[in-house]
């Protein structure tokens, strides 16, 4: 499909000169003789890029300009003028032109401005269509009470430059509210730098934080910024901040402090400006008595601490994240859309779910795939999603009980029966979690007859 382009010219033979030119250069092109005529055109047909001659009766360019960019601010305009100034051209910019061209015309600038100006305003478009799907992605699902308050702290917290320490279960969703704070922050035009603290050696924590210079060590062949220069001006986001080794969180510690660095090999010191969000799934109170993270960082850091809560803790979002999840899975496996029956809905929501969000959304995707029909109903639903609750089976056959060791041992059957579905049976996992040796657990599964082959 042809570019259109529309010139704005009270010269006549300016615009016939033009229009036969550009019609040559397989463009379509439509013409107005006045800044009026042209913001007429311009709401009638939306042409790609906007040719305007600043000098004109009444309205001149520059009023026409700023009315244009008013109600189009994305369609670029270049100002074109045979008595052009410098103060002129600056002037033209600052109130949104896209470029400024001196009359006479060359062919050559005229087509070389156009394809440039509309090539970057679709860029731009494309550029704010992808922000809007990424707020979509980084949308927080959910309007239980403990989500309310969740959202309500990062309301707070977002405008600010507090640094946050986001603390919470696997699966729950630490790195969708650390990409919700900074799109909601006065840094959301720059980047959020994610760096995965559980994921780098040691030895290359100073190369991938710091950056290098060229030879600084073997195979160090080009110059290489690091996550803290990549995020000036951003934010940094310290996932799995728990998981970084003590040699490590010494060096990090240094840089949040000083806010400034010298990259590996390099001897010029490097200011930076940045946000640090971090998140963790430890307990690092425990983590610092056991002398496995310091208590300078985690002070530095727990400016400003959220805790994102367990799915368990708010059973009534589950139909609201299912539904989500269903639409997207139905699109990106190019499936017709399903939905999950009340009495589906209900099932899941007696679960446990020990791997939070992140698993309701797996069974969901296992749902849409596996299930024939368009309705996924509680039958469709597998163990052990569709087991009843351990601890109502554990008070149902607990009442029933004849004696209190019969109904103690019907409870510590119940409790070690959730608990090694928590886990996902893994014995050594229960043990560790429930306090108590490995050896006495295996004693335990066996006189209760419980089948640790089960795992998902």
């Amino acid at each position: 499909m042809a570019r259109t382009v529309l010139i704005v010219d009270d010269e006549e033979s300016i615009l016939q000169s033009l229009q036969g030119i550009l019609n040559d250069e397989g463009l379509e092109v439509i013409t107005a003789d006045s800044g009026t005529a042209a913001l007429e055109k311009v709401d009638e047909v939306m042409p790609d890029i906007v040719l305007l001659d600043i000098w004109m009766p009444e309205m001149d360019g520059i009023e026409t300009l700023v009315k244009v960019k008013a109600s189009h601010p994305n369609l670029p305009v270049v100002m074109m003028s045979g008595h052009g100034t410098i103060e002129t051209a600056v002037k033209a910019t600052k109130l949104g032109a896209y470029d400024f061209i001196e009359k006479p015309l060359s062919l050559e600038k005229v087509l070389l401005t156009i394809n440039n100006a509309v090539d970057y305003s679709r860029l731009e478009e494309e550029v704010s269509l992808l922000r809007e799907k990424t707020q979509d992605k980084y949308k927080i699902t959910g309007e239980s009470e403990p989500i309310r308050q969740l959202k309500e702290q990062i309301r707070i917290v977002a405008p600010t430059n507090a640094w946050v320490l986001i603390s919470g279960e696997n699966g729950t969703g630490k790195e969708l509210v650390a990409h919700t704070i900074h799109r909601l922050s006065k840094r959301n035009l720059e980047p959020l730098v994610e760096v995965n603290c559980a994921a780098i050696p040691e030895e290359l924590i100073e190369s991938e934080l710091f950056g290098h210079e060229k030879g600084a060590f073997t195979g160090a062949t080009t110059m290489k910024k690091g996550k803290f220069d990549l995020a000036h001006e951003g934010t940094l986001f310290l996932d799995e901040i728990g998981d970084m080794s003590l040699k490590a969180q010494s060096k990090t510690l240094r840089i949040l402090q000083e806010q400034k660095f010298e990259r590996v090999g390099g001897s010029r010191t490097i200011q930076v400006d940045v946000r640090v969000i971090a998140a963790t799934n430890k307990d690092l109170d425990a983590e610092i008595e056991k002398g496995r993270f310091r208590n300078d960082l985690y002070y530095r850091l727990n400016v400003i601490p959220i805790r994102v809560p367990p799915l368990r803790e708010r059973v009534e979002d589950i139909p609201a994240l299912a539904g989500e999840f269903l639409k997207e899975i139905s699109m990106n496996a190019n499936l017709e859309p399903k939905n999950l029956s009340e009495e589906a809905l209900e099932q899941l929501k007696k679960y446990r779910w020990p791997g939070n969000v992140r698993e309701l959304k797996n069974i969901v995707e296992r749902l849409v795939i596996m299930t024939q029909g368009k309705e996924i109903r509680a039958s469709d639903i597998p163990p052990p999603y569709s087991q009843e609750p351990y601890l109502e089976m554990a008070l149902a056959s607990s009442l029933e009980a004849a004696t209190f060791r019969e109904a103690k041992d019907n409870f510590e059957k119940a409790f070690i029966a959730r608990k090694l579905q928590e886990y996902k049976w893994n014995i050594s996992q229960t043990a560790d979690a429930i306090g108590i040796e490995r050896s006495n657990l295996h004693k335990k599964i066996k006189a209760y007859g419980l089948d640790t082959s089960r795992s998902p």
